[in-house]
């Protein structure tokens, strides 16, 4: 199958959403399909306001067409809700071609932690968007559960996986071994929708060491120049850092899955974080982890958890089964609506109205 993933959230960013693209698209090609990435690369851009990594895309247009005449696709997925995202969400409806979309982020919770934006507002906008669609693809049963409540349709499972071949128990990194013990670990952006000082502020014997980068380290640092910041690692030495600590602490009140947890439990590391959504469909409680709404009781329990046994439960999250999900959830393209993906869009409005002239007796038969 041919299939095209539109996505503002690409290389060079480092996130869960371009970690999950390309895994998922690794394993899609692996299985034989191909895939197209219509993404920010080779486009105009600007800087998000606040976030300078993401990069946002400037008049699309020309760029997604001609993507979409010369790949053809057989689905179209629409993995974000930037201005790339939606400009194939234009595009798609106005050929009436079916597409699906993907929740990867609480836009609402990340808007009212910088701007006073009202969370109704922003869902309905994301309502009107994914509603469109086909099915929209989440990643755990708490989040399909919390969407449904605030009236979201036609939600698909799709949950994620860990590179066990990267992610695994090894030899602690040599540049952070000798730290004081215990090392309390916490893997991802630094934002303020993730809710970073939650831990930082936590008062406990040992070493917090914060793996990651993000428009929220400069102050970080400034107000807690105890704390050891190692910035963005990748791959193998990634695993590396990670196995390191003796727990990960995930803070985190708004990510809708939280990929670092998997990974760190793939390198024997048991987990600490609230019970919220994310957490409560990852971890097992007092076996992989301990979720808490005091984060020194989830940490102080956490540290005495088998780590084997951490090890042990991340492999049953595999990107084989996670992308048999997403690629369950495709909705396939019609034969007959593909020749609308090779056109432009002029054309296939005179081409709907002849239609509808013909249907209703006005036009010409010759």
């Amino acid at each position: 199958m041919r299939i095209a993933i539109a996505t503002d959230a690409w290389s060079p960013q480092t996130n869960g959403v371009v970690t999950t693209l390309k895994a998922t698209i690794d394993t899609l090609t692996r299985m034989g399909h191909e895939v197209r990435v219509i993404s920010p690369q080779g486009m105009l851009s600007i800087p998000a306001p606040s976030y300078p990594e993401i990069r946002l895309a400037v008049w699309p247009g020309p760029h997604v067409l001609r993507g979409m005449r010369d790949f053809r696709p057989q689905a179209i997925h629409i993995a974000t809700e930037g201005p790339l995202g939606f400009y194939v969400w234009r595009y798609c409806r106005h050929r009436r071609v079916p597409f699906t979309t993907s929740y990867h982020t609480r836009y609402p919770e990340y808007l009212r932690a910088r701007w006073p934006i009202p969370l109704d507002v922003s869902y309905a906008w994301l309502r009107r968007f994914h509603g469109a669609a086909t099915r929209t693809f989440v990643a755990s049963g708490s989040l399909n559960k919390q969407l449904s409540e605030r009236g979201f349709e036609h939600l698909h499972l799709w949950r994620r996986g860990v590179d066990l071949q990267k992610f695994h128990p090894g030899p602690p990194h040599p540049e952070f071994a000798s730290l004081p013990r215990p090392i309390m670990a916490y893997c991802g952006r630094l934002a303020v929708e993730k809710n970073i000082d939650a831990f930082l502020n936590l008062k406990l014997p040992g070493t917090k060491l914060v793996i990651g980068d993000g428009p929220q380290r400069a102050e970080l640092a400034a107000r807690h120049p105890e704390v050891t910041f190692a910035g963005y690692r990748y791959g193998a030495e990634l695993a590396s850092v990670l196995g390191t600590a003796d727990v990960l602490v995930f803070p985190s009140l708004t990510d809708t899955f939280g990929l670092a947890m998997i990974e760190a439990l793939a390198c024997g590391v048991p987990v600490a974080a609230f019970p919220v959504a994310g957490p409560v469909d990852v971890i097992e409680q007092g076996v992989t982890g301990v979720l808490h709404e005091d984060l020194t009781v989830a940490v102080r329990s956490a540290l005495s958890l088998d780590r084997s046994v951490c090890a042990q439960r991340a492999a049953e999250f595999t990107w084989d089964a996670a992308t048999a999900q997403f690629l369950a959830g495709l909705e396939p393209i019609p034969q007959a609506l593909r020749a609308t993906l090779a056109v432009r869009r002029s054309s296939v409005i005179i081409a709907r109205i002849l239609a509808r002239m013909q249907a209703s007796g006005t036009g010409d038969a010759n």
